[in-house]
């Protein structure tokens, strides 16, 4: 004769891994959120002592660069090459540090593949 348990009797580890799977889906709803949030911001970083102003979005695209005049020497466009990335560079950097700062922040720092 086989022992059965109880009618609506869950073994422990049951109970554990549906309480595991609802926070795992809380986590990744609050992922997703902070996510949409943030593709909605923007950053923006200097170069060259504000001679150029790069702003990228959220997203990690390319929003707008300005460049100052003064800077914009025929002679050295490797220069202007430089302050450009840099400028850009320094701007998606901004908007990594905070995504994964914030993501920290609500999977208790552990990396979690596949959710950001």
């Amino acid at each position: 004769m086989k022992a059965r348990l109880p009618q609506g009797y869950q073994t422990p580890g049951a109970a554990n891994l549906q309480q595991l799977a609802r926070q795992a889906q809380k986590m990744q709803e609050q992922m997703e959120a902070i996510t949409e949030e943030l593709e909605q911001k923007e950053y923006t970083a200097t170069a060259g002592g504000d001679a150029v102003r790069a702003t990228v979005t959220g997203k990690l695209e390319v929003k707008n660069v300005e460049i100052k005049p003064e800077v914009i020497d025929p002679e050295d466009a490797e220069m202007l090459g430089d302050l450009v990335t840099a400028a850009v560079n320094a701007a998606l950097s901004q908007a990594n540090a905070e995504k994964e700062e914030r993501m920290s922040a609500v999977s208790g720092g552990a990396s979690i593949p596949g959710l950001f």
